[in-house]
């Protein structure tokens, strides 16, 4: 879709139409891909106050942790308990030995939505330890069952409700870390489940306003959305469900490579693997999720942006065996 936007708004990845001619700029064509803070400074000095650009083309790639992070219109949240958390669909589907891989990961991925979602609504100490079963369910059947696997990665949804990025982000790590660790008696894959699909469970006390904000964060609201992770560590602590995979994960799944993430600014080998394989996941996530501001990207479109934009952020040998998982 073509719209004009004010100037300030621009931001690195949008697909720009300038509005005069090549030779009264400084860029070699009109229609170009903004590739660098650099580029906007060069078109804000061109004397421009709004500018054409065509969100088919093109999208926001520095604002993917920054607008759109919100949880789904719901009703009044409801009390669960713990019984009734996990879906009975959910349970059937798991142990069904005859059930067809593509319509067992329909009902695996529908239930999980779901679980998690009442798990948001009602997150004491007895419905994680419950939620925590639950995970521990798909990831064995994830880990024993191949195909429904790849089922599973094909039919993730692309919006990016609080709930659904938990799920995607948590079945993306467990097939990532799958193939990383296959063989190895070293990882408990359970709680490593259980912190990838509650990785973000501390945005249930970051304030409703900024989660559904539809456009750019504050800088004083960034800061508080920035302690998510931190507020996961805090909920899974208090309710006695930390374990140490779930501490990495809640508290690292923010960090880059480059040192430029949050909240501690840890570099290279300061993060764990655990936290490597989250970020990678939650930023393809959020790539390919539906937003009000940007289309969504296709999963070769995530990561070819992923490796040529951002691969900075990223563990190398992680991301190359993440890749793979899509051939």
């Amino acid at each position: 879709m073509i719209k004009t936007i004010k100037i300030q708004d621009l931001k690195v990845g949008m697909y720009v139409i300038l509005p005069i001619s090549w030779f009264k700029h400084s860029f070699i064509r009109n229609k170009f891909h903004i590739k660098s803070r650099e580029q906007i400074k060069e078109i804000i000095e061109s004397g421009f106050e709004e500018i054409t650009i065509d969100t088919e083309k093109g999208f926001a790639a520095e604002d993917v942790e920054s607008v759109g992070h919100g949880n789904k219109p719901l009703t009044p949240p409801k009390n669960w308990e713990p019984e009734k958390l996990i879906p009975e669909e959910l349970k059937i589907a798991i142990h069904d030995k005859n059930m067809a891989p593509q319509k067992k990961a329909k009902v695996v991925y529908k239930s999980s939505l779901e679980l998690v979602s009442r798990l948001l609504d009602s997150p004491t100490s007895e419905n994680i330890g419950e939620a925590k079963k639950g995970i521990a369910d798909i990831v064995d059947l994830v880990i024993s069952e191949d195909e429904t696997g790849l089922q599973l990665l094909k039919i993730t949804s692309h919006d990016f409700y609080t709930y659904t990025h938990s799920v995607n982000v948590g079945v993306l790590s467990v097939m990532l870390s799958k193939a990383l660790f296959k063989g190895s008696v070293n990882h408990n894959m359970h709680e490593l489940g259980a912190g990838f699909f509650l990785h973000d469970l501390g945005k249930v006390r970051i304030d409703p306003a900024i989660i559904n904000k539809p456009g750019r964060l504050t800088e004083d609201e960034m800061k508080k959305m920035r302690t998510h992770p931190y507020q996961s560590y805090q909920i899974l602590s208090e309710t006695n469900q930390l374990s140490e995979e779930c501490k990495i994960i809640a508290m690292q799944h923010h960090e880059r490579e480059d040192g430029s993430g949050y909240p501690r600014g840890l570099k290279g080998d300061e993060i764990h693997p655990y936290g490597r394989i989250c970020c990678i996941a939650d930023v393809f996530d959020a790539l390919t999720a539906e937003r009000s501001y940007k289309p969504k990207l296709t999963p070769f479109e995530a990561l070819k942006v992923m490796k040529e934009e951002m691969f900075h952020h990223f563990h190398k040998e992680i991301f190359e065996k993440f890749v793979l998982l899509f051939k």
